[in-house]
């Protein structure tokens, strides 16, 4: 039954909307998390070592942070295949290029592809940068994230691949939460409306709120 389901359109859309939206939850509380920069670098080195610790004692020392990356991990992957299968069972029934674009087809529509791929390169380039320091700027410290960060971001190059990732990342919200709501039977005309706002408001607070980090080192509010 599950080989069944997940060789369905509707099986391999359903497991888009569901990984989608534990990515979506991850991004939320990672956002949050960032802005704690504005608070100063003993607040936010504590709340690194603080994810480290969740759990205890009754889950070891970073149980919990590897028991949520996992998740993510698994969800990357099951939505990455599952967009990459979609998008070739879409080329090959229609083998041919439309004549006409859809009208109403918006800019974040037609970029879902490559706004994904963009995500993908930022997420190996990010866990290189600010989890292994292995492509990080300045000389990365081991337990000193609130020095990383200022590092990377005192870059112009570490800036330009974070801010285009963010912009990219809040099309792909924009549209992906309005997909996922329909796919989980969530939206219906009376809904649909309600649910368009709450995308575009949520893909507005998580742009502002992930490049707010950027900027504050820029600008020197955070140093």
């Amino acid at each position: 039954m599950a080989r069944t389901i997940w060789d369905s359109t509707v099986g391999k859309k359903t497991v888009m909307a569901v990984s989608g939206l534990i990515m979506l939850l991850y991004l939320v509380a990672h956002m949050i998390g960032n802005l704690k920069i504005y608070f100063g670098a003993g607040e936010f080195n504590h709340y690194a070592h603080w994810l480290r610790t969740v759990g205890e004692p009754f889950m070891h020392y970073e149980w919990t942070l590897w028991l949520i990356r996992i998740v993510l991990v698994a969800a990357v992957i099951a939505h990455a295949t599952s967009a990459y299968q979609l998008s070739r069972r879409d080329i090959n029934a229609r083998p041919s290029k439309y004549v006409h674009r859809k009208p109403r087809a918006s800019y974040a529509t037609r970029t879902m592809r490559w706004g994904g791929i963009i995500l993908g390169l930022f997420i190996v380039w990010h866990l290189l940068d600010l989890t292994t320091g292995t492509v990080h700027s300045g000389g990365f410290q081991e337990g000193h994230p609130y020095q990383n960060v200022v590092d990377t971001f005192s870059t112009w190059y570490g800036n330009v691949v974070y801010i285009v990732a963010m912009l990219a990342l809040g099309l792909h919200v924009r549209h992906g939460f309005w997909s996922a709501a329909q796919t989980l039977g969530v939206g219906s005309r009376a809904r649909d409306r309600a649910l368009k706002i709450v995308a575009d408001v949520l893909a507005l607070l998580l742009t502002t709120g992930f490049i707010a980090v950027p900027v504050g080192v820029m600008t020197g509010v955070v140093s």
